[in-house]
């Protein structure tokens, strides 16, 4: 089983704030536009389809399925190269978004397109006083 990465610390700002503590809630958090009702990932001021600054926050099912992954042998920067090997992906939510996120709790070489995952979260010791955490997925 491959090590856990080390994530550098999240910070929020005021377009990313609901969803970087709802990871921190364990949930994934979207964004909905209200006035168009496109659901998107990454978190924005506006919707990116419509330009609308009418834009809702809700926790979504956590529920996704790898879109595409590679399995990383070498990295060099500190937190991932005592990790590899490990699995980057891009996830679709059942949502609709797609987010790149990380696969664990399973062997890399037994990852396949295709593949229903569901979140998992990365906590992390701050000393800050927030309560984030890095999402992640685990096959169902």
């Amino acid at each position: 089983m491959m090590a856990e990465i080390q994530h550098p610390l999240p910070n929020a700002s005021w377009e990313t704030r609901g969803y970087w503590e709802g990871a921190g809630r364990g949930e994934i958090v979207l964004q909905r536009c209200r006035s168009c009702g496109t659901v998107q990932h990454k978190p924005r001021g506006v919707c990116a389809t419509c330009l609308s600054g009418d834009i809702e926050h809700f926790v979504a099912s956590g529920r996704g399925t790898v879109y595409t992954f590679t399995v990383t042998n070498q990295n060099m920067a500190k937190g991932f190269a005592e990790a590899c090997p490990y699995v980057m992906a891009y996830v679709t939510l059942e949502e609709g978004p797609r987010v790149l996120t990380n696969i664990v709790g399973c062997d890399p070489d037994t990852v396949i397109i295709g593949m229903k995952v569901t979140a998992d979260f990365a906590t992390q010791e701050r000393d800050d006083g927030e309560a984030f955490a890095v999402p992640r997925f685990t096959p169902v």
